[in-house]
């Protein structure tokens, strides 16, 4: 008890020293448990993300990325093929369509415009007319067209990233038959007045709306969905097929299973595996877990240093001390344990400090982070718009990453609280054992004839 009880009295011999050590301390301390919940986060992450991959492959018309491009649509002709290969388990199918308000259908548009929908509208070279021609000074307002959306099973919506799609009022409606009714996003519904049961025209003829949902996406819920055949019908599109949405049997076979798809469509399809998308949200987290790591590393060292060189230095200073220890009989084992026992005490404090600042500082840490990590990953241009149809352009790229990264979040868990505390010990068992060990071996004659 007498060893320990000195060790603790001698943490505060130099207050000044001590409150210096100590804050530098809880700074290394800090960095190392935000670093470790980075590392936990992001790791977590990585494997929901992976756990998440799925077994799908996309299919998509060769040319044509949503309502950009050129080429012509797959058909169900073409797709039947690719359905009818082994370990295909389930294939489901969509078609991307767009009115024209007050051409096309009866509904307004709930988007505006603004001045990123006009720019591009006047690229595309149309909306733009007037006193001086087609091209003249005067120029009509551009009205933003509505986006519809055909599946053969209503299930895909979710699969195309709507994860948060909730039917907020009706139902949803049989997407295997041609039942002419539909689901309104809430933003669409309420610039129209719409509720369930609601009709409007699109197509020169009357579709019902089932229910309105709600996606979390400020586009999407200034769209509505309705069954394919019902939207093949309507717009004169039979047998045609924007994006196609295959379930492999097991993950094993998705490379295979894709490689025999592009054997079938040949140039007739661009084909997308799960996993080639979900390369795109680990990359960024991989470049944060890999921050995480080595910054993890760095502020154990350096806390390790810290504390070695201040006991370095508090032992030399007691030489003349330890001899008088060693000379009344006291063991080099005893000699180690009390410098032992004061590093403890400047760690403990230290480490109660670092946990409170590193627990604040947590997230905010990690935000920057995830900023490092997305401006590296994000992929080449375009990354968003690579999966055909209206929703699928929204499964990939940059907007899954930004979501993904978006979500990450340090929580503080009673793990976390264990990792910090055997670090602690670990920093201040090393960091002064071994000093306190090398100036226990002098010998107390040699000690008292030098001072």
């Amino acid at each position: 008890m007498g060893t320990v009880s000195r060790g603790v009295r001698n943490a505060f011999r130099n207050v000044i020293r001590t409150g210096s050590i100590v804050f530098i301390l809880a700074i290394s301390i800090a960095m190392a448990l935000v670093m470790l919940l980075a590392l936990k986060s992001v790791q977590a992450k990585i494997a929901s993300v992976k756990s998440s991959v799925g077994n799908t492959i996309t299919v998509s018309p060769a040319g044509v990325r949503g309502f950009e491009g050129g080429g012509d649509l797959l058909t169900t002709t073409d797709l039947n093929a690719v359905g009818a290969l082994p370990h295909v388990a389930k294939m489901t199918e969509t078609l991307s369509d767009r009115l024209t308000p007050g051409t096309d259908t009866n509904l307004q548009a709930s988007l505006t415009p603004g001045s990123f929908g006009n720019r591009q509208q006047g690229r595309a070279g149309f909306g733009v007319e007037g006193g001086g021609g087609r091209f003249g000074a005067a120029q009509r307002t551009f009205t933003m067209p509505i986006m519809v959306t055909g599946v053969d099973d209503l299930s895909v919506a979710q699969a195309l990233n709507i994860d948060n799609l909730k039917i907020t009022s009706g139902s949803e409606f049989d997407a295997t038959k041609d039942t002419g009714s539909a689901l309104v996003g809430t933003d669409l519904a309420a610039k129209n007045n719409l509720k369930p049961g609601s009709t409007f025209q699109g197509y020169g003829a009357n579709i019902t709306v089932a229910g309105i949902y709600d996606s979390g996406n400020r586009f999407l819920n200034s769209s509505f969905v309705m069954p394919i055949s019902s939207l093949e019908r309507l717009s004169n599109q039979a047998g045609q097929v924007s994006t196609a949405i295959v379930q492999v049997d097991s993950i094993d076979n998705l490379n295979s299973i894709k490689s025999a798809i592009t054997a079938k469509l040949g140039d007739k399809a661009d084909v997308t595996t799960s996993q080639e998308q979900t390369d795109q949200i680990i990359q960024p987290l991989e470049n944060i877990k890999t921050i995480s790591l080595y910054s993890l590393i760095g502020a154990l060292v350096a806390g390790s240093v810290i504390i070695f060189l201040t006991m370095l230095m508090v032992v030399r200073e007691r030489r003349k001390e330890i001899g008088v220890l060693k000379a009344i009989g006291a063991s080099n084992i005893k000699i180690t344990a009390q410098f032992v026992v004061e590093a403890l005490s400047l760690t403990v404090m230290a480490g109660v400090l670092g946990t409170v600042v590193g627990f604040f500082a947590a997230n905010p840490i990690l935000n920057a982070l995830v900023v490092s990590g997305a401006s590296s990953g994000q992929g080449g241009p375009g990354g968003g718009f690579r999966g055909g149809g209206m929703m699928v352009r929204f499964a990939g790229g940059f907007n899954g990453v930004g979501n993904t990264l978006r979500d990450l979040h340090a929580v503080v868990g009673y793990d976390i609280l264990i990792y910090g505390a055997l670090a602690v010990l670990v920093i201040a068992v090393v960091g002064s054992a071994i000093p306190a060990f090398m100036i226990s071996k002098v010998r107390p004659a040699e000690v008292m004839r030098n001072d």
